[in-house]
């Protein structure tokens, strides 16, 4: 079994060297592949205006094998899947994520995005993301990563569809299924004054999940204390809307009345 791994926090992040070492004992071959510094809320951005450069980093394991890469999560997937390796990967891991990816933040997550690459790539992926702001416990997450894998590569994944793996601060009560929360911020930007006395704005803001009632929620799930799995596609069509669409005046007419 080939893992490739990768991340939005940097190539020296405390996540991904525990899920590193939580996957040398059960891949045959571990490949990183990594931004050079951290990269967060970068979404499915992809260097198109400058060359990427790669730098091998070395590790212990032989099986191990590294490149630090000036660029974006995705590019990160896209580069080592069509330059850098000499063969597929089974599986790529995106994470282990400092800090949660639920709802509508996996639009915005380098995380997931690097994921993504991968489905575009048609090789199955996971976003994994430990959901607290401090002091982290990558060990354990990397631990359950551990023992999901075998069983990820067993199943299968359908084509197109990643797992967004979202894991608790402490001890997880358990395991839910759960969909992906309505979520959007609040209080965005901080209006600052510079020396010079012109403004300019500090993006922050406040999470509020508009459906934090709903048991079935990621979010939900999380705070309550559960490691939430939520299968992910990157299809944004609405086919309920297709044949709808198609009886609108505008189109039914034709080109004609342009």
């Amino acid at each position: 079994m080939h893992i490739l791994i990768t991340n939005d926090d940097g190539i020296y992040a405390q996540g991904i060297g525990a899920l590193r070492r939580s996957l040398e004992p059960v891949a045959k071959k571990v490949t990183i592949v990594a931004p050079d510094r951290e990269r967060s809320a970068s979404g499915h951005g992809i260097t198109v205006h400058r060359p990427l450069r790669a730098t091998e980093v070395l590790y212990k394991k032989d099986t191990t094998k590294g490149w630090m890469v000036d660029g974006t999560p995705a590019d990160c997937v896209k580069l080592a899947l069509e330059a850098l390796l000499d063969e597929e990967p089974d599986l790529v891991i995106s994470g282990i994520n400092f800090g949660p990816n639920l709802g509508t933040d996996v639009l915005y997550s380098g995380t997931v995005s690097a994921s993504i690459e991968a489905l575009i790539n048609d090789v199955p992926s996971l976003a994994v993301s430990l959901a607290t702001s401090k002091n982290p416990d990558f060990e354990l997450a990397g631990n359950f990563v551990q023992k999901i894998v075998p069983t990820i590569i067993k199943e299968g994944l359908p084509q197109k569809t990643l797992l967004n793996i979202n894991i608790p601060a402490g001890i997880p009560r358990g395991i839910r299924v759960s969909r992906l929360c309505n979520r959007r911020y609040v209080n965005v930007f901080h209006k600052r004054t510079d020396p010079r006395g012109k403004d300019y704005f500090w993006t922050a803001g406040e999470a509020l999940n508009l459906d934090q009632d709903d048991p079935e929620t990621d979010a939900r799930a999380i705070n309550e204390g559960y490691i939430s799995i939520t299968p992910v596609h990157f299809d944004l069509t609405n086919y309920n809307l297709i044949n709808d669409l198609k009886k609108w005046p505008f189109i039914t007419s034709g080109i004609k009345d342009f």
